[in-house]
């Protein structure tokens, strides 16, 4: 299975080295998580699901590492200070709101940190779409801010 789910991780493992972390490291956590839940994983059978709940899997063993791993950095005096300003967001909830009932949605979810597979889930429409229709109401927000 970790055979068959290699370039998977790898190609996951590329993109969370970005943040500083070293490719080996990440795969070898990935692989890690893959390891211990293989018995959910055997008990999908191949196919999309079983794809699909690697690809999970990888993908928060990665984040759980960049975030154990990462060094941290000391907040910039006055620090409280700044985060009392939220007009910028209270403006974005505002156009949020705006956005027709399906685009307000998905950006809801979005800004809630959910994945595109998760909105896709929640919402029933299809990842593709959802990523479409997110595309075009991010398009209609940015023309505000711009």
């Amino acid at each position: 299975m970790l055979h068959r789910y290699r370039g998977l991780l790898f190609t996951l493992c590329r993109r969370y080295s970005r943040r500083g972390l070293d490719v080996d490291d990440l795969m070898q956590e990935a692989s890690v998580a893959l390891w211990r839940d293989s018995g959910r994983l055997l008990s999908l059978g191949t196919g999309p699901q079983q794809a699909a709940l690697a690809w999970k899997i990888g993908r928060n063993a990665m984040i759980d590492a960049v975030r154990r791993l990462s060094p941290t950095e000391e907040l910039p005096e006055g620090f409280d200070q700044m985060a009392e300003d939220t007009s910028l967001v209270d403006e974005l909830y505002a156009q949020v709101s705006l956005l027709d009932e399906p685009d307000r949605t998905l950006v809801s979810l979005q800004l809630q940190g959910y994945s595109y597979d998760e909105i896709a889930e929640k919402s029933g429409l299809t990842v593709k779409n959802v990523s479409v229709r997110l595309v075009r109401a991010k398009e209609k927000l940015r023309k505000h801010f711009i």
